[in-house]
């Protein structure tokens, strides 16, 4: 019952901020453009970024509750496809346009991918397990779901982060041309065959409860139609906005004198901000199965649909796009990767292994602040 309630709130009366953001994006665009502001390090200058992150973090949130809203419509594996297509259009559309604009950032892509997974599987996951144990002091989830996870979460990373540093037909943590169509098309294949697993063929490995029940008919035609278009305007709003959000990430990145990194960070962050918010909420409710499945399939959806987008990007305008990571980025992705085993090797989890998560998300994050 109270489960139909949040569903009822959710996907009831679209709240005021899912269509105000989309218009205010668009507005600000065309007013900036005609006027030709721009960032500028300034009095000025701040309140422009300050506005121009507002809207843009307002437009994100409003996109994911549009794909969510029109995903509890149309139900599997449609749902879950169009979401991740969404969250991915944003993520591409803003590693695309700093990693390819004025001031080229080969490693952006790199450094975006990296920053999810260890925001996901550390910050993310240490969050939700953290506030569940200390709540519930124990959460329990579905065993062969988070094995699928965390097996493809592997193959992925590994194909794409580690294995282009030990290639010998271009040197560098560089893939050959070939090289990279391949792995692009082994990622395409493996998150298309773990998307049917999910969603079709062991859809019970990945729901706990009543999460498989079908509410899609709360959702009116009117509602429905309306978030299509809303969708697709949070989308176009969020692509046009990137270039300026970029010079914006930029000049914070000068001004506190951070490492390049810094910028993969800020936009892992703002992709996985609505996500993370759902997830911990989930978490806070006893849904810690939810969680997992926010946090994992973000990570997934990250490597296996946004690097092969990227690098089309980088081919098409003859860029160079470096996927390896250094020596110290290794150690922790391995840490990362067999903790998670770890934590969801039981079935059941406590406040401790949220704890050890966090820590680590700490460490990633000053090593990137002190290298």
């Amino acid at each position: 019952m109270q489960q139909n309630q949040a569903l009822l709130s959710a996907y009831g009366p679209m709240p005021r901020s899912a269509w105000i953001f989309p218009a205010l994006a668009v507005l600000f665009f065309a007013a900036a453009t005609a006027l030709g502001i721009t960032f500028k390090p300034s009095a000025s200058g701040l309140v422009f970024a300050v506005l121009l992150l507002v809207i843009l973090f307002g437009t994100v949130f409003a996109a994911v509750h549009h794909a969510e809203t029109i995903a509890q419509r149309i139900g599997e594996p449609y749902g879950t496809l169009l979401l991740t297509l969404a969250v991915t259009i944003i993520e591409v559309a803003l590693i695309a346009t700093i990693m390819l604009g004025d001031k080229a950032v080969p490693t952006l892509a790199r450094d975006t991918v990296f920053a999810v997974v260890m925001i996901v599987c550390n910050g993310l996951v240490g969050a939700c397990i953290l506030l569940g144990g200390l709540r519930y002091r124990e959460q329990d989830f579905q065993i062969s779901g988070a094995n699928l996870y965390l097996s493809v979460l592997v193959v992925l990373a590994t194909i794409t982060l580690i294995l282009p540093n030990y290639t010998l037909t271009t040197p560098g943590p560089l893939y050959s041309t070939a090289q990279l169509i391949f792995v692009s098309l082994v990622t395409i294949i493996l998150y298309s065959v773990f998307l049917y697993t999910q969603t079709i063929r062991h859809r019970d490995y990945f729901v706990s409860g009543a999460d498989g029940s079908d509410h899609a008919a709360q959702i009116s035609n009117r509602t429905l139609m309306l978030s299509i278009g809303l969708l697709m305007v949070s989308l176009l709003a969020v692509v046009l906005l990137a270039k300026k959000f970029s010079l914006v990430v930029d000049a914070g990145a000068a001004l506190i004198g951070a490492p390049s990194a810094f910028a993969g960070i800020v936009v892992a962050l703002l992709i996985l901000l609505p996500e993370s918010v759902a997830a911990i909420a989930a978490a806070r409710n006893n849904d810690l199965q939810k969680s997992i499945n926010l946090a994992l399939g973000s990570s997934l959806a990250t490597i296996g649909l946004t690097v092969p987008a990227v690098a089309v990007a980088a081919y098409a305008l003859d860029k160079t796009l470096v996927l390896g990571l250094d020596q110290r980025e290794m150690v922790l992705l391995a840490m990362t990767l067999l903790l998670s085993m770890l934590t969801f090797g039981t079935g059941r989890t406590n406040m401790l292994f949220g704890l050890i998560h966090a820590l680590v998300f700490a460490v990633f994050i000053f090593m990137v602040l002190v290298p």
